[in-house]
């Protein structure tokens, strides 16, 4: 199974449902190990799945931001651990295509790697800086030595760090008054995974600490300033609110079929035709139906727009961030009081969905920036109106 073999994008969203399944009949033994889905990364690999937002020059498929949210979701319904952990990836590489802010022979060596299978992911976060998005200055330092840079620090939070091959590593560069992003292949001596991932939410992430030990790359693996360039519109992060989405539908359809399926005593059938069980049927499709259709309509804006179109959607993407994540919690929710006390058993996959997407509250942009920013937002548009 390839998804570079399948002619339509429904036929490659078919094979995603395959995959879906088979990553659901292996959630729960990761999720009660605290282990990582090993298999589940190495299947999409094997199909082909992690080259697929790699440019079609150098032999990806380049496919839109909107296929690649649908693929994600999908993947989130069968695991949403897996979903997030390849989200960075995938939507890394669409990143860097869509800014073009590499050296060129840099980006082209990562891709001709990705298509044979690597991997690669950010650790930006550290233990005193928090998230990255509210401006925390890495602790991490990098200075140079002749032609090499020489980079010292800790990283949180490195999701799928059991199986990268590459680190987009921030750190502060100690001879001016800068932050950079370094290129840290796996292979480099002085680099030690610390497994400190012990979370209850999206336990199969594998986002442990990155410590950096004087660690040594050419001076070329200094990839890029960070700076206003890193402020600019992120559509790639649609990635994190597809992942919620997915989980909750699964958790739609768990409910639903409790529904069509229990029939205790006390009434006549199954419970599915209970006006109180159908309010919290309607109501959930009602914020699934809300979500999808945002999410997947600014994702084809995204697609559809020039350069100077996407870096005014700053805004709008927060605010699909904010409302899907929103939304599945209320989703999960509502089929668990739908299911009852047997959706708090460790054998029912309601208790994972819970824990997982309360995950997304702390995934960026944060919602109080979101709302800050969206206030800023409408402040100046009211100003330009006069």
């Amino acid at each position: 199974m390839k998804f570079q073999k399948k002619k339509t994008f429904d036929e490659q969203l078919e094979l995603m449902n395959i995959l879906s399944k088979r990553f659901f009949s292996r959630a729960h033994q990761v999720d009660i190990e605290g282990s990582f889905p090993f298999e589940n990364i190495q299947d999409l690999k094997d199909t082909g799945y992690t080259s697929l937002t790699v440019p079609k020059r150098y032999g990806g498929n380049e496919i839109s931001l909107y296929e690649m949210l649908c693929f994600q979701e999908k993947i989130a319904e069968g695991d949403g651990a897996t979903a997030l952990s390849i989200g960075w990836h995938m939507g890394i590489i669409k990143n860097l295509a869509e800014k073009n802010s590499w050296n060129e022979n840099i980006f082209q060596k990562i891709c001709e790697d990705v298509i044979n299978g690597y991997l690669i992911n950010s650790a930006a976060t550290e233990p005193r800086t928090g998230s990255p998005t509210r401006g925390g200055r890495p602790e991490t330092t990098a200075h140079k030595e002749g032609n090499h840079w020489i980079i010292t620090g800790r990283k949180t939070f490195t999701t799928m760090a059991p199986v990268l091959d590459y680190f987009i590593v921030s750190a502060t560069l100690t001879d001016r008054n800068q932050v950079g992003n370094f290129l840290i292949p796996r292979s480099t001596k002085g680099i030690v995974i610390e497994e400190t991932w012990d979370s209850i939410a999206l336990r199969g992430t594998g986002s442990h600490d990155l410590i950096l030990q004087n660690v040594s790359v050419p001076e070329e693996y200094f990839v890029e300033q960070i700076g206003i360039e890193g402020k600019k519109a992120s559509g790639w992060l649609l990635h994190i609110p597809a992942c919620y989405l997915g989980i909750a539908k699964a958790a739609k359809k768990y409910a639903i079929e409790f529904a069509a399926n229990y029939a205790p005593n006390s009434v006549e059938g199954t419970i599915i035709d209970l006006p109180n069980v159908r309010q919290k049927i309607g109501e959930m499709e009602w914020k699934l139906m809300e979500s999808e259709y945002f999410l997947h309509a600014v994702a084809k804006q995204w697609d559809e727009s020039e350069e100077q179109g996407r870096g005014a959607m700053g805004p709008v993407l927060g605010a699909v961030k904010l409302t899907v994540t929103n939304n599945a919690i209320t989703v999960v929710d509502l089929a668990m009081r739908l299911v009852g006390a047997r959706s708090l058993s460790l054998k029912n996959p309601l208790q994972r969905y819970y824990r997982d997407v309360r995950a997304g509250l702390h995934n960026p942009p944060m919602d109080d920036m979101t709302i800050q920013l969206l206030a800023n937002y409408a402040i100046k548009d009211l100003h330009n109106s006069k």
